[in-house]
């Protein structure tokens, strides 16, 4: 299965307390914001090879309800998507992410 089809067949999403907070406090995304995006398209997403050393990670370029680009940063667990990291997508993030508009 694939991840979109994995990501489609998500029933919610898991909040850590600490990266909850961290996401507001760093980067001023709120939980609504990371969550809006999933729902959102274009959703583009790959697997984060690079960081996947306990568990795969997984990396979406996504905007919310109010056009905000985020880039988000997450774990699929069982039925859930896991929220690690959320920011503002960078002026590269936002180029490529612009291709798939």
């Amino acid at each position: 299965m694939n991840l979109y089809e994995r990501l489609g067949q998500a029933e919610g999403f898991q909040w850590n307390e600490g990266n909850r907070d961290k996401n507001w406090i760093s980067h001023r995304v709120t939980i609504a914001e990371c969550e809006q995006a999933f729902f959102n398209r274009p959703l583009v997403a790959a697997e984060d090879v690079k960081h996947s050393r306990e568990e795969p990670r997984f990396y979406a370029l996504g905007r919310t309800n109010a056009d905000r680009k985020l880039f988000l940063v997450f774990t699929l667990r069982g039925t859930l998507i896991r929220m690690i990291s959320a920011r503002d997508m960078s002026r590269r993030e936002r180029l490529a992410y612009e291709r798939y508009q």
